[in-house]
Order: structure tokens, then C-alpha cells, then sequence
């Protein structure tokens, strides 16, 4: 196939393309390398990829209306992957113009791309924040989903309802992952795991929020990976048994649908940061703080959609997970 990833040069668009151009597919990977973190990690995620011939990089910003159009134009991709977003829930409430653009503007563009170029399937990244005050576990795809807490939150929400709406009018195939807190080699310096294991190797206390009490489902990077390449090579169907009187969150009778990438399993904090010490063999120092404004308190993710249609569960336990990044961290920034 010939697929377009944004945000290819980000912590998930970057292990995807790897994936994909190992596998023979062309990718042409787009982003706008922004300094929301360390761009020169963005780069060298970059120049793993820059090795394959069937790879191709365009510098530019999905916000940008113009441009976007031009690349579809001169291109006919089959499918495509939009991982570029402005992400961090505390970040939004800081910044909210910067989501208001490239979340609902820039995903905007991406939909008229694919409308207006007979894309065989638009896969895209939402979040595991659209459930906000949900407190029913495991998250299920057939929750009400109304209750943001983040304006993250809410463009991730509001991705889901403009994909269906293209997919009801255009009958364009889109699907939504709703990714559950990815970690792993080549991750987010703004992450709990990477601000962690830098301040614990430099002798500094970690800020531990909502006391630690919070529990996360942690899913590593090859798995999630693993999850969207089966996903992008079924585009989504309609469900025949969807009723309009009975409506299902997670389905229609457009050829749109969401599911869960998650670990389904749900891990508390502390043993997170207990998984993190023996794989650093340094002990934390602790800063006990409470919940921060826009955090949800637990995530739990039901992935039996996942079983059943893609026969396909992640399952990497979270103590090798983060030994494997604690070798790449070593390795990378030789520490």
C-alpha cells in the first residue's frame, strides 16, 4: 500500500511507518517537527526511517489547508494514519488554541483529503481521555462518552464524531484507536516514565500526583503498533445489526468504528515506578502531590472488540516493557 502517516517523526507514527516500510509498504510521512519536546530526538526517529528507499518525509503542518490539499492531490494514497496531534492534558489547559488548530482544524483537512481522493480507509488516534468521568471499568467502546475532563479530551471526542460524520456522508472507512498510556523505546520525553527515569538517574525526587493512589493501563509501543497494522488492513465496516432506537457508541451503520488498544490490564502507580527502580536499580525519592486539574483518576481498557474481529490482545507485562526502555534510554543518551 501507499499510506500517509502524520506525525511520523512522534513517539507511535514513527514505530508504525518502521513497521510498515519493513514490510514493503511505501509511506509518506508528514510532520511539522514542532518543539513541543526535543526535536532532535524527533529527528533521530526520522533518520531510522530515511534509511528505506520507499520513504518519504514532508515538512509540513497538517493545520496547514493548502498544503495538505497539494499532497493528496499529487499522491493517491491508499489509506491513511493521522497520529499528529497536539497531546498532553495538562498542556491543554495552557494552550488550548494549540488543539483548537491541529486536532480539530488540522484533522479537518485530513477528512476533506480523503473525501476528495477515494482514501480506502483513514485510520486516526484518539485517546483513552474520551472516557473523562467515566468510573465503570473496564472502559468499554460501548460507553457513553460525553464527559471530557481535558480539552484533549474533548478534540479527541470531537475526531471520533467528525470521522462519522464522513463516513455517513462520503461512506469514507474510518476508524478510531483509543490509545491507553503507550510507553516504550524511542517515547515521549514529556511522559511519566521518561521524566522519571531521567530524574531518578540524576539523584532528583519524581512528582508522583494524586498521592500515587491512580492506576494506569500501561500498553508498550509493539503492541499498540501490532494493534493499528491490523486495524489499517481491514478498513471499517458498516454493523448491520446497528439500531437507530438502540444506538451502540462504538459502531453505525456508516463504515465507521472505534476500538480500544490497551493492555486490559490496570496497573497502580507505585508499581509502575517499583517496576521502573528494578529495572534502574536506583530507589525513588518521592514528591506526593495531589490529582492535577484534567487528569482522570484510573484506566482500564475492555479490548474485546479487539479479540474478536482483529483475534488480537496486547501482552507485554509492564516489567519487561520498562526494561526494554530503560536499555534503549541507556543506550541512546549513553547513560
Amino acid at each position: 500500500m501507499k499510506v500517509m502517516v502524520t506525525g511520523v517523526a512522534g513517539f507511535i507514527g514513527s514505530a508504525l511507518s518502521l513497521r510498515l516500510l519493513q514490510r514493503g509498504d511505501e509511506v509518506v510521512g508528514v510532520d511539522n517537527l514542532n518543539d513541543y519536546y526535543d526535536v532532535e530526538l524527533k529527528q533521530d526517529r526520522l533518520n531510522r526511517l530515511k534509511t528505506y528507499g520507499n520513504f518519504q518525509f514532508e515538512h509540513l503542518d497538517i493545520v496547514n489547508r493548502e498544503e495538505m490539499a497539494a499532497l493528496f492531490a499529487s499522491n493517491q494514497f491508499n489509506a491513511v494514519v493521522n497520529l499528529a496531534a497536539q497531546v498532553g492534558v495538562r498542556y491543554s489547559i495552557e494552550n488550548p488554541f494549540a488543539y483548537i488548530d491541529t486536532n480539530l482544524v488540522g484533522f479537518g483537512n485530513i477528512l476533506e483529503g480523503c473525501r476528495h481522493h477515494e482514501v480506502g480507509h483513514l485510520v486516526y488516534a484518539s485517546s483513552s481521555s474520551v472516557y473523562g468521568s467515566n468510573a465503570a471499568m473496564p472502559f468499554s467502546i460501548h460507553d457513553n462518552v460525553d464527559h471530557p475532563l481535558s480539552l484533549y479530551a474533548a478534540t479527541k471526542k470531537a475526531n471520533e464524531l467528525m470521522a462519522h460524520t464522513y463516513s455517513n456522508l462520503y461512506d469514507l472507512p474510518t476508524t478510531g484507536l483509543r490509545f491507553f498510556t503507550v510507553y516504550g523505546p524511542w517515547g515521549r520525553p514529556d511522559m511519566a516514565l521518561f521524566k522519571f527515569t531521567r530524574a531518578m538517574l540524576d539523584g532528583e525526587s519524581i512528582p508522583v500526583f494524586n498521592f500515587g493512589k491512580h492506576r494506569r493501563d500501561f500498553t508498550y509501543i509493539d503492541d499498540v503498533v501490532e494493534g493499528v497494522v491490523r486495524v489499517l488492513d481491514r478498513p471499517a465496516a458498516s454493523n448491520l445489526k446497528w439500531k437507530d432506537d438502540d444506538p451502540d457508541s462504538g459502531s453505525s451503520l456508516a463504515p465507521w468504528r472505534v476500538y480500544n488498544i490497551g493492555n486490559n490490564s490496570s496497573v497502580e502507580l507505585m508499581d509502575y515506578i517499583g517496576a521502573l527502580e528494578n529495572a534502574l536499580g536506583v530507589k525513588a525519592e518521592m514528591e506526593l502531590l495531589p490529582l492535577q486539574l484534567g487528569d482522570v483518576l484510573d484506566t482500564y481498557a475492555d479490548v474485546n472488540e479487539l479479540v474478536a474481529e482483529f483475534d488480537y490482545k496486547p501482552t507485554m507485562p509492564v516489567s519487561e516493557g520498562v526494561r526494554r526502555f530503560v536499555k534503549w534510554y541507556r543506550e541512546y543518551f549513553g547513560v
